[in-house]
């Protein structure tokens, strides 16, 4: 199942969130690592509780979701609360901004959600004349419909967003949407790997757009080993030889990123891997790594 389809099929629903930074001052390292569930979404299928349970066994303190597999709004906080986790965000579908972002700022704010992010445009709607600027307007209306019900709106980036786009005139998409969304209302949740892909640097952003960053997703691509698959058209046109690997065992220097987290404004730093070979041993090394980095 490829992303837009496990979207599709997902509730409009988070849970309470921490508010306490989680990048500690004093010694800076991550105090509550976080995963981004798609990671273990075959498992969640067939053990909903069961998973989250062993997530939060691992160590992780913070999840963020993409689909709840018909459980309401109300089992996935009790779970969570059983098992001492937090949610600050959840992913939604464009076509639930589009269509739904009333009911889903609701339920949102009636169980504390902090952020709802958006990840993905259409390769139909991308190229359209107007395509990039009909995303950007509706996510400033619905960054600020959101702002009114106390959640922030973000866009979750993949690589096509760096492919120099011909209905923008050859401009990045990623930099479009920066430059025509609102601050306040927009963020970003970038993804430190398929900004990586896409040739680009995670710190020349942090540098540029300030505070802009308040979630990253953290996984590791590496140029060893057999190459996985075309990750269902996230990376475009992107030929950057490798593929996906457990946060520490790739290529990316993530303590030179991470020493930039209070410039970029981070806030919850979720671990993903789309394609885990073996879940739950390549979450745990993700969140091994993670847990002791320090920069």
């Amino acid at each position: 199942m490829d992303r837009r389809t496990f979207l599709q099929t997902s509730i409009a629903a988070a849970t309470v969130a921490a508010s306490s930074p989680v990048w500690a001052a004093e010694t800076h390292h991550i105090e509550r690592v976080g995963l981004q569930l798609y990671t273990v979404r075959d498992l969640m299928k067939k053990d909903f509780e069961g998973t989250i349970a062993k997530v939060a066994q691992i160590g992780y303190k913070e999840v963020e979701f993409a689909g709840y597999f018909d459980h309401s709004p109300q089992d996935v906080r009790a779970i969570l609360q059983k098992d001492g986790l937090t949610s600050p965000s959840t992913h939604v579908g464009y076509d639930i901004v589009e269509k739904k972002w009333s009911e889903t700022l609701d339920t949102a704010h009636a169980i504390g959600h902090k952020f709802v992010v958006c990840p993905w445009v259409e390769p139909s709607q991308r190229k359209e004349a107007d395509g990039w600027k009909r995303a950007a307007a509706l996510f400033n209306k619905a960054g600020e419909a959101a702002q009114k019900a106390g959640i922030q709106f973000a866009y979750h980036n993949h690589a096509f967003e760096f492919e120099p786009s011909e209905t923008l005139g050859g401009k990045l998409p990623y930099d479009f949407l920066l430059e025509n969304t609102d601050p306040k209302l927009v963020k970003m949740e970038m993804d430190l790997c398929w900004i990586t892909v896409g040739g680009q640097d995670p710190v020349k952003y942090f540098n540029q757009y300030p505070a802009r960053f308040p979630l990253v997703h953290v996984k590791d691509w590496t140029s060893k080993g057999p190459g996985g698959s075309d990750y269902g058209g996230a990376t475009g046109g992107s030929k950057k030889p490798g593929h996906m690997t457990d946060v520490g065992q790739g290529d990316i220097d993530w303590k030179r990123i991470f020493a930039k987290s209070d410039k970029a404004g981070i806030q919850h730093y979720f671990v993903e891997n789309d394609e885990p070979k073996s879940p739950f041993e390549d979450i745990k090394i993700s969140y091994d790594y993670l847990a002791k980095l320090t920069v």
